[in-house]
């Protein structure tokens, strides 16, 4: 070969490869395949068995409940129970512990990773924005949460319907507890994916997670039973509900669907209520400029 017929630099070499000649999908579908591939790593699929012990454990420890309550429904039934023995609405808060956990490890499972491992810069380099990615994680945790607690809600209303309850009656108040779930999950993974998002070690956000989850609830309950019971003053007491994701929530569903509260007291009265919905929304949309924020540092 002459000098003049010698490979430059930059010549790209026909070595066999086929190119891909498959559809080109577009940010939309890139950004759902990011939430489905995050849902599932959330519950350890397609991962070790190890990564499902505690997602699908704390699956168990909410459905058991929801087992026993329908079945003490139907055997309730027979002896004049007209109505679950525990109302729909506050599922969330009796089991919030293990919700607590399932986050704990979720959060930082969906966030944390990508950044110890530098795989952020890998999705970036698609056209996919960072604002797509913030969505789809937040979204895949919020929809985790959901599930978890949808499904024993579900069941509970399963259990309601054998025992001959009222189904009317049944439905619609599944359907507010429905409704509260949507708004805890919201809630409670903005919280927990901003968190987890600070840090790339593992630890570290499943502690700081679990440990603003659990503390916030047992400081402002503890705070309500004080002003409520000691100071005598209902009215702070439940405005004091809004200093913790969890009575907040709780606050919401006692305001828009006349629960009853789970704490000491919930709002003191309708525009107080309204107040802790547009608390609620606030903490989601903040969670989510905040996770923007973070991402805006991180370099593609």
């Amino acid at each position: 070969m002459s000098s003049s017929e010698a490979p430059g630099p930059g010549v790209i070499h026909d070595i066999g490869y086929r190119g891909y000649t498959g559809p080109r999908l577009d940010r939309r579908a890139i950004t759902f395949a990011l939430f489905t591939h995050t849902l599932r790593g959330v519950f350890g699929l397609g991962r070790a068995a190890r990564s499902k012990v505690v997602p699908f454990g704390m699956a168990t420890v909410m459905l058991l409940p929801a087992v026993v309550l329908a079945a003490v429904s139907v055997v309730g039934a027979r002896q004049g129970l007209t109505e679950p023995v525990l109302p729909y609405t506050r599922f969330a808060m009796v089991t919030q512990g293990a919700l607590a956990i399932f986050l704990a490890v979720a959060a930082p499972q969906a966030v944390s990773l990508d950044l110890r491992y530098h795989t952020l810069p890998l999705y970036l380099s698609r056209p996919l924005a960072r604002a797509d990615y913030a969505l789809a994680k937040l979204a895949a945790v919020a929809a985790a949460v959901f599930i978890l607690l949808a499904a024993p809600l579900l069941l509970m209303y399963l259990g309601a319907l054998a025992a001959q309850f009222d189904a009317g009656e049944q439905t619609a108040q599944v359907l507010q507890a429905l409704a509260g779930a949507a708004l805890f999950a919201l809630v409670l993974a903005s919280i927990a994916t901003v968190i987890a998002s600070l840090t790339g070690r593992r630890g570290f956000g499943i502690a700081s997670v679990i440990t603003v989850l659990t503390l916030s609830f047992a400081v402002v309950s503890g705070l309500q039973d004080v002003a409520a019971v000691q100071a005598g003053d209902p009215t702070l007491a439940g405005w004091l509900g809004m200093l913790s994701p969890m009575t907040l929530v709780d606050g919401v569903q006692v305001w828009a669907f006349g629960a009853d509260a789970s704490t000491a007291a919930g709002p003191p009265d309708g525009v107080a209520g309204a107040v802790f919905l547009l608390a609620a929304l606030l903490v989601v949309a903040a969670s989510y400029a905040a996770l923007l924020r973070r991402y805006r540092k991180v370099k593609a």
